[in-house]
């Protein structure tokens, strides 16, 4: 089977099946966070796919959700981080974070980066977060870190535009999953996803398990990529 060196996920879906099953929205995301995920990032591992990236949250949910989800969501990290931090160790996974966490309680800064730290020299794949992440926020402030190290624009070119991106030493995703029925990428790498391939799925994010995973890399893997040749 041809296995995609890069996987990123979208990951819609968590309210509604909360909603469906009478649950507060919270209890959506925490059976992501705990049961569904876990599920995914083993499976990822076991097929050999080398990266893994998760839209945990959008600019926009950072920005229109209340306090009191947000909060929840922030405590959900904390254990998360507590829960799973031996596994990605024992594993020797790389944790990458896409996204402005400077916007982020303080707390959840200063775990974030002990994550980043800890990982640092781990070289059996990456698992990448992101957070307060959007496209058009991320080539924002792209072209304002360019501009910060007075770097010339007319030096800019489609080959090395890609190093200052929050991606950068990253490939471009080979295969984008969203689920919840949507179809579209709601600006989710608008620069790296040119040549990715898409998959959508009518299933909300916590019914998205291993098998239904296996199952878009499968459909990927016949496929034939021409790269607009």
């Amino acid at each position: 089977m041809n296995i995609p060196k890069h996987v990123a996920i979208i990951p819609d879906g968590n309210r509604r099946w909360a909603k469906k099953r009478g649950l507060p929205s919270f209890e959506g995301h925490r059976f992501a966070a705990q049961k569904t995920l876990p599920k995914l990032i083993k499976k990822a591992n076991d097929l050999g796919i080398t990266y893994f990236t998760f839209w945990a949250m959008s600019t926009e949910n950072f920005a229109k959700r209340s306090k009191l989800e947000l909060n929840g969501l922030f405590t959900l990290m904390k254990i998360i981080y507590r829960l799973k931090r031996n596994e990605i160790m024992k594993n020797k996974i790389r944790v990458k974070i896409l996204g402005d966490i400077s916007k982020f309680p303080s707390d959840i800064q200063k775990l974030i980066n002990k994550g980043l730290s800890e990982t640092e020299k781990n070289d059996k794949g990456f698992l990448i977060f992101a957070l307060n992440y959007g496209g058009r926020d991320e080539i924002i402030r792209t072209i304002n870190r360019i501009s910060n190290i007075q770097y010339p624009i007319s030096n800019l070119n489609t080959d090395n535009f890609g190093q200052f991106l929050d991606t950068e030493g990253i490939p471009d995703p080979d295969l984008i999953i969203r689920t919840g029925g949507e179809k579209r990428l709601s600006g989710f790498m608008p620069w790296q996803s040119e040549y990715s391939e898409l998959y959508f799925s009518d299933l909300f994010f916590p019914d998205f398990d291993d098998k239904e995973f296996e199952k878009a890399i499968k459909d990927y893997s016949l496929r034939k990529r021409r790269f607009g040749k």
